[in-house]
């Protein structure tokens, strides 16, 4: 039931407890029951849903498996076999008043079935996945300078999990901007049924600059100049973030906020390694106070119709 989203099926919130989960199925279980929907297709399918439904819910590990990789991928990493594998459905239908064992008996004989087999369930055999589920995956935020980013590193880091640590070296590709992931097959969690191990997935946590801030593969920076040059126009260094300096022409009459670029002079996409941008924002600096001279002349550029 790929894409199946059990708690609804079972009608319950996400944070039902085991008891919650349990009462409510046992309502659906009396509804959909086969003693009590004779011949009913559907009822049959919906009571099939609603027991894998429960028995991964009321599952301590599965439910954790389930919660953490959805519904899709839980069904890539779950077969069915598996999602029933120990699970006694006789004692639970017991203690619900439907008999024990494997069957349910009604007046007239009854209806005898099993859970995970063929008789109830339909034949499975030649689809069904032989491979057990793998071990959970690790994800483990990797904090990386801005200059990392733009150039690459390489790191080591420890790991401590199913109940060793570990330190493996990371080769961090330039561009891993912050939030994108690297994969590292089987270095993840052991597997509870005996399958692979699960994944580490490394994400990148890029730290504040004191000079850039970040826009995708974009880099912006801030750069003031005084009121005079931006009246008159300057020419001004500014720094990138591979240590290059670019002189920068500011034109004449230049606005307050004027966004500027520099091609190419960004953060480097981490397939392609085409650069962004580098987006250098000019501030005019307006005094707070004047001298006695700058104030005489600003009034005679006043007089003039400046």
């Amino acid at each position: 039931m790929s894409g199946t989203d059990y708690y609804k099926l079972l009608g319950v919130d996400k944070n039902a407890s085991d008891e919650e989960i349990k009462k409510k199925y046992r309502k659906l279980a009396l509804k959909y029951h086969p003693d009590h929907t004779k011949g009913n297709k559907e009822a049959e399918e919906k009571f099939k849903q609603i027991s894998e439904a429960y028995a991964v819910l009321s599952d301590k590990e599965k439910r954790k498996q389930y919660d953490t990789f959805g519904s899709t991928d839980f069904h890539q990493r779950f077969s069915q076999e598996d999602i029933f594998r120990n699970f006694d459905f006789g004692s639970i239908f017991k203690e619900f008043g439907f008999g024990g064992g494997g069957s349910s008996s009604g007046r007239g004989g009854g209806t005898r079935f099993s859970f995970g087999g063929d008789s109830f369930f339909g034949n499975r055999r030649g689809n069904t996945r032989q491979a057990q589920p793998k071990g959970s995956d690790i994800v483990y935020e990797l904090p990386l300078t801005l200059e990392e980013v733009a150039t690459g590193t390489s790191r080591t880091i420890s790991l401590r999990h199913s109940g060793h640590s570990e330190k493996i070296t990371v080769k961090i590709p330039s561009g891993m901007t912050d939030g994108k992931k690297l994969r590292l097959s089987g270095k993840g969690e052991i597997s509870h049924y005996g399958g692979p191990k699960g994944d580490l997935f490394i994400k990148a946590k890029v730290r504040k600059h004191p000079l850039f801030s970040v826009e995708g593969r974009d880099l912006h920076i801030v750069r003031e100049i005084k009121l005079s040059e931006a009246i008159l126009g300057t020419t001004i260094q500014v720094p990138t973030i591979d240590k290059k300096e670019f002189n920068l022409t500011i034109p004449l009459g230049t606005k307050h906020k004027t966004k500027m670029r520099l091609s190419g002079q960004g953060l480097p996409d981490m397939k392609t390694k085409k650069k962004g941008h580098l987006y250098v924002n000019i501030h005019v600096k307006i005094p707070k106070s004047l001298t006695k001279k700058q104030e005489s002349l600003l009034m005679e550029l006043s007089e003039t119709g400046l």
